[in-house]
């Protein structure tokens, strides 16, 4: 294990609320916060390093520290990858945590796009000063149309089908109805997937994600903190997140970022996609996990279809458990960013803490892969391995 990832997972929370009209975005943070510090059995008086994205409110962890009335802090980041953001948080709060500069790691996410009208059929404004903003905004390019440019052309190379990507949906609707939280808990079929409205070709409105409001937290440690715990100790061994663009306009949609960052975190962490049993792989969209596994070395480009056909993806029945809360697909996407979701879960697999239903038995290592912006033109990525010890 490398000296920069000497560190533990020691609180996670994910807030139960998916429609939240009646908090504001700050009140969510500050939940999650108070949950995840419960959950390791520490205060806010024990952070000492404070890590958020775009989604906090106000002038960043500026505000939201003064928010949470945190002091004198060691450490404080705002790393902007999108969805992909707060699994680069705990990596860099990992590095941070073994160079000495800080002992307790917050991180928080929350948001309210399910009370705002927030959704993937939209343009997002991320500015008129952004670089490709003139050239763009013309032909309106959303979150739907972007991935579903990329599931075309996927299906156009290697044969992928509506119904192969289907199967993705059926997985993760068999883990909802485990977890009473989920806004989806109904179990569909393939033929339940293919019969919802077709919402931007090739995609079905049963291959998008759920909007939710809500949010999540993380706690990371110093090891010797983490021994004086109450929870099952749970390592970072592994981070690296990337970022990839048009590249002027020589771009393949058929690959993500996550292609250069899957290999590092691997490496980091001693280990291969072999040895990887449970994953959480980002879910925005159908399109985005098949890619992502193909990525991550769970299976040659284009054997994504067939990898996840026929029930792989779901827990005690296929090849490799993903998503066992239902993912963004039918249980969680808060704040239009599903990241901290991915952790949250790979840790409770790893306590040995998901529902008894979906629970993969005697877990070692766990995967968390998050994807932030568009597929179809430029997005971040990161790939988090934990370990149980």
């Amino acid at each position: 294990m490398s000296a920069a990832f000497q560190a533990c997972m020691a609180g996670i929370y994910e807030h139960p609320l998916r429609v939240a009209p009646d908090h504001s975005v700050a009140r969510l943070h500050a939940d999650v916060a108070h949950g995840a510090l419960r959950d390791a059995g520490l205060t806010l008086k024990d952070v000492d390093a404070y890590f958020c994205a775009g989604d906090a409110p106000g002038l960043g962890p500026t505000s939201i520290v003064d928010y949470l009335g945190l002091k004198r802090l060691q450490v404080v980041q705002t790393t902007e990858l999108g969805g992909a953001s707060y699994l680069s948080h705990v990596g860099e709060a990992a590095a941070a945590i073994a160079a000495g500069r800080c002992k307790v790691a917050l991180v928080t996410l929350a948001g309210r796009p399910k009370s705002e009208g927030s959704s993937g059929t939209k343009p997002r404004n991320y500015g008129d000063t952004a670089p490709d903003a003139e050239f763009e905004r013309p032909y309106m390019p959303t979150p739907l149309n972007s991935y579903a440019m990329c599931a075309m052309r996927h299906m156009h190379e290697f044969g992928t089908t509506s119904e192969q990507l289907a199967w993705i949906k059926v997985a993760m609707s068999h883990h909802a109805q485990h977890n009473p939280n989920a806004l989806l808990r109904q179990v569909m079929t393939v033929q339940d997937v293919l019969d919802s409205p077709r919402v931007a070709d090739p995609l079905r409105r049963a291959d998008c994600c759920v909007v939710t409001d809500g949010g999540g937290a993380v706690v990371v440690v110093h090891p010797d903190v983490a021994k004086s715990l109450h929870q099952p100790l749970v390592q970072v061994v592994g981070m690296s997140a990337s970022v990839k663009g048009q590249s002027g306009g020589q771009v393949d949609l058929t690959h993500s970022a996550t292609a250069w960052t899957a290999p590092r975190a691997f490496a980091q962490a001693g280990i291969t996609p072999r040895d990887i049993r449970y994953a959480s792989i980002y879910d925005s969209f159908t399109i985005t996990v098949l890619m992502q596994l193909e990525d991550l070395g769970f299976c040659a480009k284009g054997e994504g279809g067939r990898f996840v056909a026929d029930g792989q993806l779901i827990a005690g029945q296929g090849k490799l458990a993903v998503n066992t809360d239902g993912g963004g697909l039918c249980n969680n996407h808060p704040a239009n960013r599903g990241g901290m979701t991915k952790v949250i879960e790979a840790v409770r697999q790893l306590r040995g803490q998901a529902h008894p239903k979906v629970q993969v038995p005697n877990l070692e290592f766990a995967l968390a892969n998050g994807i932030g912006g568009f597929l179809g033109s430029r997005h971040g990525a990161a790939t988090l391995i934990m370990k149980r010890v």
